[in-house]
C-alpha cells in the first residue's frame, strides 16, 4: 500500500501540472486568433465609420527602408517617363523629312518616270509661303522631279534651289503651308568626343522613315578624301564629325542632333566595308551654314578663283626639286604651279609655271588640299598675298580673287 500511495501521489501531481500547461497553450492560441480577428476587421470597421477615430493604413518602411506588405487603400500613381533623348527627338523629328529622287528612265521607245532613290532632309527655315530644306547633293543628283515626304506621310513637290557637289549639300524649297516644325541649328564647334548624339533619318528608304539611332561623337575635325570627278585624284578633303550612331543608306541628308534637340551635323555618308563597323560621318553644321546660305541666295556657292593648275610638291620626285625648280634644300613642302590660265587673277598677279607657292593669305600651304581650303575660306573680291619660290628666290605678289564659275 505504501508503494501504491506514493505512486498515486506522484501521478496526481503530474496530472495537475499537465492541466496547467494546456490552459496556458489554449490561452495563447486564443490571444493570437483574437489579434488576427481585430487586424482583419479594422479596415472594414474603418470603411463603415464605426471606429471613433480615422484609420489610415498605408505601406510603411522598415529600418532598412524596405516597404512592408501592409494592406491599405489602393492609390493610383501616374508615372511620367521622360528623358533628354525623348525630348530631343520630339523637338526635331517632325522637321526631318524624306526626299524622293524621281528620274526619267527610257525603256524601248517609251520614257517613264520612277523613283531612283530616297534620302533624308532637314527643314531649317520657314519664311512667308516657303519652307527650306537642306539635304545632300548626291541625294538629289540627276533628279527630274523631287518630292518631300513629311513625318505624317504627306507627299509634297519640292524644287531644287541649288546644289554643291564639293560639300555634298543641296537646298530644296516647298510650300510652307504643309510644314509644322522647323529644326534649330546648334554649334558644331563646341562638340566634344564622347558627347551623346542622335541620328534621325530614313535608313533603307521610307519603310523605316523617322528612324532614330543613338551614339556618341567618336571624333571631331576628321578629314576624308573626296574625288569629285572620279579620276582617281583627290580633289578635296572634307572635314566631318565621326559618330558611332548607325548611319545607313537613306540616312544621307538627315540630322545629327545633340541632346538639346539642335542639329549639329548633316549626315552624309558611311564607310561601308566588311572590316569597318560603326563609323558614321556628318558634315558639321557650322561648315554647312555658309554653303546653305549661298545656295539659298545664289543657287550656287560663291568661291574664289585663282586660275592655276596645281600639284603638290610631295608628289614630285625629290631630285626634281633642285634640278628643275632650283628650290633651297630646306624647302620640302609647297604647291607647284603647273599651268596659268590666260587673263586669270594668277596671270595678272605675275605667277608663272614652276613657281612653288608656300604661303597664301598669311598661312603656310604644304599641299594642294591645304591651298584649296585656305583659298575657299577667302571672300570673292578680296586681295590676298601669295609667297612663292621662283628659281630659288622667295617672292611675294598680291592677287585679287574673282568668282569661280564652276568647279
Amino acid at each position: 500500500m505504501g508503494y501504491y500511495d506514493d505512486d498515486f501521489e506522484r501521478y496526481n501531481n503530474r496530472k495537475q501540472r499537465g492541466n496547467w500547461g494546456g490552459s496556458l497553450l489554449a490561452g495563447l492560441i486564443g490571444a493570437v486568433l483574437g489579434a488576427l480577428l481585430v487586424i482583419f476587421s479594422l479596415p472594414a470597421l474603418a470603411q463603415f465609420n464605426i471606429l471613433p477615430y480615422n484609420l489610415n493604413i498605408s505601406p510603411e518602411q522598415n529600418e532598412e527602408g524596405e516597404t512592408g506588405n501592409v494592406q491599405g487603400p489602393v492609390k493610383t500613381v501616374n508615372v511620367n517617363v521622360n528623358s533628354a533623348v525623348t525630348e530631343a527627338v520630339n523637338k526635331v523629328s517632325d522637321a526631318v523629312v524624306g526626299v524622293v529622287n524621281i528620274q526619267q528612265v527610257s525603256f524601248w521607245d517609251q520614257t517613264q518616270e520612277g523613283e531612283a532613290g530616297t534620302g533624308s532632309g532637314v527643314i531649317y527655315k520657314k519664311e512667308g509661303d516657303k519652307a527650306y530644306i537642306v539635304t545632300n547633293h548626291h541625294v538629289v543628283a540627276g533628279a527630274h522631279q523631287l518630292e518631300v515626304v513629311l513625318n505624317d506621310e504627306t507627299r509634297i513637290p519640292a524644287e531644287l534651289v541649288g546644289s554643291d557637289q564639293l560639300m555634298d549639300l543641296a537646298v530644296l524649297v516647298v510650300d510652307a503651308k504643309h510644314v509644322k516644325k522647323v529644326a534649330e541649328f546648334g554649334n558644331s564647334d563646341t562638340v566634344k568626343p564622347g558627347e551623346p548624339v542622335l541620328a534621325i533619318g530614313n535608313p533603307l528608304g521610307l519603310q523605316f522613315a523617322g528612324s532614330v539611332t543613338q551614339g556618341i561623337i567618336s571624333g571631331t575635325e576628321r578629314t576624308i578624301p573626296v574625288d569629285i570627278d572620279e579620276n582617281g585624284t583627290v580633289d578635296w578633303q572634307a572635314e566631318v564629325l565621326q559618330t558611332d550612331a548607325a548611319i545607313n543608306p537613306g540616312n544621307s541628308g538627315g540630322a545629327l542632333v545633340n541632346l538639346d534637340g539642335k542639329v549639329i551635323g548633316i549626315n552624309s555618308m558611311k564607310i561601308a566595308e566588311s572590316a569597318v563597323e560603326g563609323i558614321g560621318l556628318s558634315i558639321p553644321i557650322n561648315i554647312a551654314i555658309p554653303i546653305i546660305n549661298d545656295l539659298e541666295k545664289f543657287g550656287e556657292v560663291k568661291r574664289p578663283y585663282m586660275g592655276i593648275g596645281l600639284q603638290s610638291l610631295e608628289d614630285i620626285p625629290s631630285y626634281y626639286w633642285e634640278e628643275a625648280l632650283n628650290l633651297p634644300k630646306g624647302v620640302k613642302n609647297g604647291v607647284i604651279v603647273m599651268s596659268v590660265e590666260p587673263m586669270s587673277p594668277a596671270q595678272r598677279a605675275g605667277l608663272r609655271e614652276k613657281d612653288v607657292i608656300i604661303e597664301l593669305a598669311g598661312k603656310k600651304v604644304e599641299n594642294v588640299l591645304q591651298l584649296r581650303k585656305q583659298l575657299y575660306s577667302q571672300k570673292v573680291g578680296s586681295t590676298v598675298e601669295v609667297k612663292f619660290y621662283r628659281n630659288g628666290e622667295l617672292k611675294t605678289v598680291k592677287l585679287k580673287l574673282v568668282e569661280q564659275k564652276s568647279f
